[in-house]
C-alpha cells in the first residue's frame, strides 16, 4: 500500500517520491533524527538524484561505504551526521534486500499484527521502540497499513487525532501543532530532571595557624 499524497518535505518531488515508494519512506524515517523532519524525508530524493534519478536500495546496499559516505555529504550533505547516517542507510538497505526482496513494502504488507509489524521494525538498524511506533503510527495514519492492533502498537503516536509526531503531519498547519507539542514536551522533561547540587564557590577555610605563643608553649 502506499499514500496518494504526503506533506512531509515542502517539496512536492520529495513528498510524491515517498507516497509512491516504500522504501523512500523507510530510509526517510531512517534519517529523521537530529535534524528537522523536512530535511530527514527530503534525504531520499536527493540520494536518488545523486545515483542517477532512482531509489536503488540494491545499489544502496552494494556501494563502497566510502563512496556512498562522500555522496551523501556532498553539500548540502543529506544528514548533518553524513557519514554514520550513510553507514546506517546501507545497513537497512542490505535488510531489505536479504529479508524482503528489496521491497519495504514487503516488510509491513505480511506482519499479521501491529505487534508483529513494531517488532519487524524495531530488528531494523536504527530503529528502537519509540523510532519503531512512531513508524507503525505514519504507516496506519497515512499509509493505509492497519494490521489488527496497530494503534496499540504506536502507544499514543496511533491515537486518533493526536498531533505530537511525523505521522501526524499532513499540512501546514498540522506542521505547527506537532512542532509546538514537540517544544513542549521538551521543555517539560527538561523541567523534569533534578536540578544539580551547586558547586562549592570557595575552598573551606584552613584552621587559624597557631599563635607563636601556643606554638611555644607546646614545645616546652
Amino acid at each position: 500500500m502506499t499514500a496518494t499524497s504526503m506533506f512531509l518535505t515542502g517539496n512536492d518531488a520529495a513528498d510524491q517520491l515517498l507516497a509512491g515508494d516504500g522504501n523512500a519512506l523507510l530510509l526517510g524515517m531512517v534519517l529523521d533524527q537530529q535534524v528537522p523532519m523536512e530535511k530527514a524525508f527530503s534525504g531520499p530524493a536527493v540520494i536518488a538524484e545523486r545515483m542517477g534519478g532512482t531509489l536503488d536500495v540494491a545499489a544502496i546496499a552494494a556501494a563502497d561505504p566510502e563512496e556512498f559516505a562522500a555522496l551523501c555529504a556532498r553539500p548540502p550533505a543529506v544528514h548533518r551526521f553524513p557519514g554514520s547516517m550513510a553507514g546506517r542507510l546501507q545497513a537497512v538497505s542490505r535488510v531489505l534486500m536479504d529479508d524482503y526482496d528489496g521491497n519495504a513494502e514487503n516488510l509491513w504488507s505480511t506482519a499479521d499484527s501491529g505487534a508483529e509489524l513494531k517488532r519487524r521494525l524495531q530488528a531494523l538498524p536504527g530503529f528502537g521502540p519509540q523510532k519503531a511506533a512512531i513508524f507503525v503510527a505514519l504507516l496506519g495514519k497515512q499509509y493505509g497499513v492497519t494490521p489488527d492492533g496497530w494503534r496499540q502498537a504506536a502507544g499514543d503516536y496511533g491515537a486518533d487525532g493526536s498531533r505530537i509526531s511525523v505521522a501526524d503531519v499532513t499540512d501546514p498547519e498540522s506542521l505547527q501543532q506537532v512542532r509546538a507539542a514537540k517544544k513542549a514536551a521538551k521543555a517539560a522533561a527538561k523541567a523534569a530532571k533534578p536540578a544539580k547540587a551547586a558547586e562549592p564557590t570557595t575552598k573551606a577555610a584552613k584552621p587559624a595557624a597557631k599563635t607563636t605563643a601556643t606554638a611555644k608553649k607546646a614545645k616546652a
